[in-house]
C-alpha cells in the first residue's frame, strides 16, 4: 500500500480541525444531553465510514475491508472502554457538566498513546516477525481470561495510579468547576479532575495493549491501523454521553469481545499457514458483535436508562463560593482556569 507524505498531513491535519471543532463546540460547560450525544457521534461515525469508503476507492477492496476490520475492532473495544468511564465518573462523582473536558484531553492523549503503541508494534514487526506470534498468543490469553471472567467490575476505589498519584501529587478535595490545577494559599494543587483524567488515560493505555496487537491481527499497514484507531477514537466522548446511561443493558458484549479478541489470536497465530481472507475475517467480526449486541437488548428487554451507581459518600466534592474565592492565580496576573 503506497501512500504519500500528502495523505498522512491531509489525515493529521483532518483530526486537530475536528477537535478544533469539537473543543469549540463545547467550549461552554454544560452536560451533554443524549440528542446532542446521538448527533455528535453519528458525525464522527459518518466521518469515519466515509474514510473507509475512500480508501476502498482509491487502494482497492482489500485494503478497504482491512480498515473497516480494524475501525469494527477499535470501535467494539471502545464500547468497553466508554463503560469503565461511566463508572469512573459515577464513583468519583464528577459534574455532568465538567465530564466532556476530562475526555477531551483524555481522548487527545489516546491518540498520543495510540500513535506511540502503532509505531513501536509497526517498528517490532519489521524487524523482529516471530513477535506476531507473541501478539497472536497475547490475545488468545486476553480473550480467555475476559470469557471467564466477564461479569468482573472495576472498583476505582482499588486503583494503584490513583493511590500513587495521591501520595506523589499535592491535592485538594474538592472540584473547582472544569480546573485542573489551582493555587491556594500560595500552594499549587492539582484538582479531582486531574486525577480523574489521569486515571481515564491509565485505562485507556492498558486497554490499547489488547486493542493495538488486534488490530495488527488484520492489517500490517501502518496507515491503515493509525487512521482506523484515530477515527474510532475520536467519537468516544460523544459515544460516552450516548450509551453511559446504557451498561446494564450490554450483559453479553463482554463475552462478544473476548470471542473477537480470540478470533484476531487465532486468525494471527495461523497467518503464515492458513490464509484467512479479510473479508471472511470481517463477516466474522460483524456477526460476533451483532450477536452480542442482540442477545443484549433482548435478554434486558423493557430495562430504561439507568445511570452508574454513586457511593453514598464519594471522596470527592464541588468547591463552595467561599472556597472559590479562596484561590489565587495559577500562573500571576488574573485568575485563571487550567
Amino acid at each position: 500500500m503506497d501512500v504519500p507524505v500528502w495523505a498522512w498531513a491531509a489525515v493529521v491535519a483532518f483530526i486537530v480541525v475536528m477537535l478544533a471543532v469539537d473543543l469549540f463546540a463545547h467550549r461552554r460547560a454544560h452536560a451533554i444531553g443524549v440528542r446532542e450525544a446521538a448527533a455528535w457521534t453519528g458525525v464522527w461515525v459518518a466521518f469515519g465510514v466515509a474514510f473507509g469508503a475512500v480508501v476502498w476507492m482509491v487502494w482497492g477492496a482489500e485494503f478497504g475491508q482491512q480498515y473497516f476490520a480494524g475501525y469494527l475492532i477499535e470501535k467494539s473495544l471502545s464500547v468497553d472502554n466508554v463503560f469503565i468511564w461511566a463508572i469512573i465518573f459515577s464513583f468519583f462523582a464528577v459534574p455532568p457538566k465538567f465530564q466532556h473536558r476530562v475526555l477531551f484531553l483524555g481522548v487527545l492523549g489516546a491518540l498520543v498513546f495510540r500513535g506511540v503503541f502503532i509505531a513501536g508494534g509497526a517498528l517490532l514487526i519489521e524487524n523482529f516477525s516471530w513477535i506476531l506470534y507473541v501478539f497472536a498468543a497475547f490475545l488468545l490469553w486476553t480473550g480467555w481470561k475476559m470469557l471467564r471472567q466477564s461479569d468482573d467490575h472495576v472498583d476505582p476505589s482499588k486503583s494503584a495510579v490513583l493511590r500513587l498519584f495521591r501520595r506523589v501529587v499535592p491535592m485538594t478535595d474538592v472540584y473547582h468547576g472544569q480546573k485542573l490545577l489551582v493555587r491556594r494559599r500560595g500552594v499549587l494543587l492539582a484538582t479531582p479532575l486531574l486525577a480523574v483524567l489521569v486515571l481515564v488515560e491509565a485505562t485507556d493505555v492498558l486497554f490499547a495493549v489488547d486493542s493495538i496487537p488486534a488490530i495488527f491481527a488484520v492489517t500490517d499497514e501502518v496507515f491503515l491501523v493509525f487512521t482506523a484507531n484515530a477515527f474510532a477514537i475520536l467519537g468516544l466522548r460523544a459515544m460516552y454521553f450516548l450509551l453511559a446511561d446504557l451498561i446494564h443493558r450490554f450483559v453479553y458484549l463482554k463475552t462478544g469481545l473476548a470471542l473477537v479478541l480470540i478470533w484476531v489470536g487465532i486468525k494471527m497465530a495461523l497467518k503464515s499457514v492458513v490464509h484467512i481472507p479479510t473479508g471472511i475475517s470481517l463477516a466474522v467480526i460483524v456477526v460476533i458483535l451483532a450477536v452480542a449486541v442482540v442477545a443484549s437488548l433482548r435478554a434486558t428487554r423493557g430495562q430504561g436508562r439507568q445511570s452508574a451507581p454513586v457511593p453514598v459518600d464519594p471522596p470527592f466534592r464541588v468547591a463552595t463560593p467561599q472556597e472559590e474565592s479562596e484561590l489565587e492565580p495559577v500562573f500571576g496576573g488574573k485568575r485563571s482556569e487550567v
